[in-house]
């Protein structure tokens, strides 16, 4: 090999340096200690006969060298995730696997059922859920769908409006009995309501609105979690349909607060919508989600 080649570790290295300013910054990007950084990172520059960034207090600003190879490897990168779609989008056979992303509350109170059939149906199709309320790259290959409840879905990804996710308040059936009950009435009790960390700005604006966040003295940062916290005392707490209509102890006490509803998309990348087993599993969650949110909404 020529002694002046580029690697491909190389520009990842001159990458993350610009991209986060710092030997140490881009140490934890890429696994490895800051001194290893140091040490090849001084080694390119000499292999090259060129400096690729301007060394301050501040920290590691590339030059226009440096940033040449920082713009070489994103468009290497892409290049490279680009085809990997393409590949596995050239798979015909219901085998092979599928990543998903999607929300712990989701998860647990309406796919994992669907999930577990999909795979008695389909036995040779491998599932990966990845469970977390952080938005997953699908352009960086991190999942092949995501389930997930927006109002703004990525234009970058194609797919469907599978439903519209209702939410109401609860509470224990033991401390109420008639329903529906009007929401002026329901002021004066305490409440859950949302941590800031849960990230849900239209329902933390609506308890501000209707001044229920002065009555909230209890936050959670999921939805599981409010659930769970309704379980323990007689607050009060907006929860989605699907999650309230499916436990026992609680009691939906509103209809369902049209300000609150929240469109679901199923979505994937342009590159994996006509595989086989992608197609296939879009399709088959799609209704039983479109199914099970109808149901719920109408209890």
């Amino acid at each position: 090999m020529n002694e002046q080649s580029i690697r491909w570790d190389d520009l990842q290295m001159v990458w993350a340096i610009a991209d986060t300013g710092s030997l140490s910054g881009a140490g934890r990007r890429l696994g490895i200690s800051h001194a290893t950084v140091f040490r090849r990172l001084t080694d390119m520059e000499k292999r090259l006969g060129v400096a690729l960034f301007e060394r301050s207090r501040t920290g590691y600003t590339p030059n226009s060298a440096g940033e040449d190879l920082a713009a070489v490897a994103r468009r290497v990168e892409a290049d490279i995730l680009g085809a990997e779609r393409r590949l596995a989008g050239q798979d015909l056979k219901l085998s092979g696997s599928v990543r998903l992303t999607t929300t712990d509350t989701l998860y647990a109170g309406l796919l994992a059922p669907a999930l577990a059939d999909f795979r008695v149906n389909y036995p040779d199709i491998e599932l990966e859920v990845v469970v977390s309320n952080q938005v997953h790259s699908l352009s960086k290959r991190e999942a092949d769908i995501a389930i997930r409840p927006t109002r703004n879905p990525p234009e970058t990804l194609v797919g469907r409006r599978v439903g519209s996710i209702r939410q109401a308040i609860y509470g224990q059936k033991q401390y109420w009995q008639d329903t529906p009950i009007p929401l002026n009435s329901l002021t004066e009790h305490q409440w859950i309501g949302p941590d800031a960390h849960m990230g849900d700005s239209t329902l933390e604006a609506w308890m501000t609105q209707h001044e229920l966040d002065q009555r909230c003295h209890y936050r959670v940062d999921s939805m599981l979690g409010m659930q769970t916290a309704l379980h323990h005392g007689p607050c009060l707490a907006v929860l989605p349909c699907y999650l309230g209509e499916a436990d026992p102890k609680l009691r939906r006490l509103t209809d369902p607060i049209p300000e609150l509803s929240v469109p679901l998309w199923l979505l994937t990348h342009s590159d994996l919508r006509r595989t086989n087993r992608i197609r296939v599993f879009t399709q088959e969650i799609g209704e039983y989600i479109r199914q099970r949110l109808d149901e719920h909404s109408r209890s």
